[in-house]
């Protein structure tokens, strides 16, 4: 069983939480991968990782790239983790089928979007049946405070 967080992003976009937990991620010695919701996604996310200002170096990769058992961060569209990562990180309301084979699981949604919470309902109520641990994390005022849920 995954140990799951959920991340309700209510003070920053997406592009400017994830470099710090791709950052921690990277730091604790673990390699991730980002499972995102689309194309575009994806391609915004290679070049804001690469522009990223804390931590400022991010090494990762997609299938344009290649070398996937190389890079540290493998972000994609398919639900996959070539890059040996037990970490996961799903954006954009992605899902993965896989969820037992990553030690944690870090699913960020907007809370700002009627739609996006509702999925992320469905998917806590999903993984709770499946028995995974779960947590849930909303920013405040110092940044992400774990909350009640």
């Amino acid at each position: 069983m995954a140990d799951i967080g959920f991340y309700h992003l209510t003070r920053t976009t997406l592009d400017a939480a994830l470099p710090a937990l791709l950052g921690r991620t990277l730091a604790a010695g673990e390699r991730a991968v980002v499972l995102c919701g689309s194309a575009e996604r994806l391609e915004a996310l290679d070049q804001s990782l690469w522009l990223a200002a804390n931590p400022d170096w991010l090494p990762h990769g997609t299938a344009a790239i290649g070398h996937a058992a190389h890079q540290p961060i493998w972000l994609t569209t398919i639900d996959e983790a070539p890059n040996g990562a037990k970490f996961l990180f799903c954006v954009d309301g992605a899902a993965s089928a896989r969820l037992d084979d990553f030690t944690r699981v870090f699913d960020l949604f907007d809370g700002n979007d009627e739609t996006a919470l509702a999925a992320a309902r469905a998917r806590w109520k999903a993984a709770k049946q499946a028995g995974h641990g779960l947590t849930y994390w909303q920013q405040g005022a110092r940044g992400w405070e774990k909350a009640g849920a």
